[in-house]
Order: structure tokens, then sequence, then C-alpha cells
């Protein structure tokens, strides 16, 4: 029970705190209708990485798993970033001010990224030692 209180605490707050930096980053600029696919990407990760650090919860060394998991997370999650902006500076053919442009949603679609994975991360790891103290561990 408690690893399933504890997903969707993770959840709450990886939805919160994507929220808060792609809106955030929708007002400084200027965003406009295209943003909302910023906003559906804040939602779809924070339901992956609260799966991910769902199970990692079940593991044998519960707290050596969150951290695995954490690094495997941005480490995936940092090759797709490269591959987003890779893809943009192809789709615009290397026009460096077309690339400027659409630079608000690449960023809008890797910051509230990376924030939700360091919050699952944050929170589950806390939790899980919690846990451990709870049983007596060390």
């Amino acid at each position: 029970m408690r690893a399933f209180l504890t997903s969707f605490m993770t959840l709450f707050l990886s939805f919160l705190a994507g929220g808060i930096i792609a809106q955030q980053l929708a007002v400084a600029t200027g965003a406009r209708e295209e943003y909302i696919l910023v906003f559906v990407a804040v939602v779809l990760l924070g339901l992956v990485f609260a799966l991910v650090f769902f199970i990692a919860q079940f593991a044998t060394n519960a707290r050596q798993a969150v951290d695995a998991a954490a690094k495997w997370s941005l480490a995936i999650f940092a090759l797709f970033a490269v591959a987003l902006l890779g893809f943009e500076y192809w789709a615009v053919g290397g026009d460096m001010a077309m690339l400027k442009a659409d630079l608000p949603i690449v960023a809008g679609l890797i910051l509230p990224g990376l924030a939700i994975i360091l919050v699952d991360w944050l929170f589950v790891r806390w939790r899980v030692g919690a846990r451990r103290l709870e049983l007596g561990g060390s």
C-alpha cells in the first residue's frame, strides 16, 4: 500500500513541477497554441516516469533500484533531447533564424521532463529510505 501512495504522490508532484515549469516557459516565451504539445508531454512524461519509479520500489534493494532508474531515465531522456535537437536542426535545414524561433518549444519539451525525473527520484528515494528506517535497516 505504501508503494501505491508513494507513486500517487510522485505523480501529483511530477505533474505540479512539470506543469509549473512548462507554464513559466510559455509565459516567458510568449507561446501560442502550439505549446499545447508541451502540456500534453508533461502529462505523458509524468505517467511514464511515475510507472518507472513505481516498479523500482519493488526491487530487493529499493534504494539502489530507484537510483538506477533515475540514472537510466536521465540517460534515455538525454538521448531523446539530443535526437530532438538534431531532428529540429535537420527539419529547418540548418537555418539558424528558424531554429532560434523553435527553441522555446524544444526547451518546453526538455526542461519539464528533467524536472519530472528529478522530482520523482528525490521523492521516491526519500520514501524508500523512510521505509528502510521503519523496518530497522541502516
